[in-house]
């Protein structure tokens, strides 16, 4: 499952996930009628079954959240005019090694460039970074 922060979980970058076999859903279906504040993101997540969490809020979640084996969080730093770029970036990081199943995925805090990954994870001592994949 791919979760989309509230910011940018419009049409065009839903649209743009149709490649992703999985459910895709907005944060704010895990807990409808209500705000969300960031640091309750975690929590939601790990009720949820291996979701994988997409933000462009790096301040909000990069270096803040720890690692869960329960869940993957991806910060990805587009501005507003750039998140059409969102679906291809996640499907290139979901090609590259490390990244390519939601076990994989799972217990991962990982910053997406246009050419790097960077990322910490459970039982990881320190940021690691790896080459995005084409």
């Amino acid at each position: 499952m791919i979760v989309l922060d509230e910011n940018i979980a419009r049409q065009s970058v839903l649209a743009g996930l149709h490649w992703y076999e999985g459910k895709v859903v907005s944060v704010k279906t895990l807990r409808p009628n209500t705000v969300i504040k960031d640091e309750a993101i975690p929590s939601l997540l790990s009720k949820q079954k291996h979701p994988t969490f997409v933000t462009t809020d790096v301040d909000g979640f990069w270096r803040k959240v720890k690692p869960n084996p329960r869940f993957c969080v991806v910060c990805l730093p587009l501005p507003d005019y750039r998140l059409h770029e969102l679906p291809s970036l996640l499907r290139r990081l979901f090609r590259t090694e490390g990244f390519r199943t939601k076990k994989e995925r799972m217990g991962k805090i990982a910053l997406v460039t246009e050419t790097t990954v960077r990322f910490y994870a459970v039982g990881l001592p320190s940021i690691a970074e790896i080459p995005l994949a084409k």
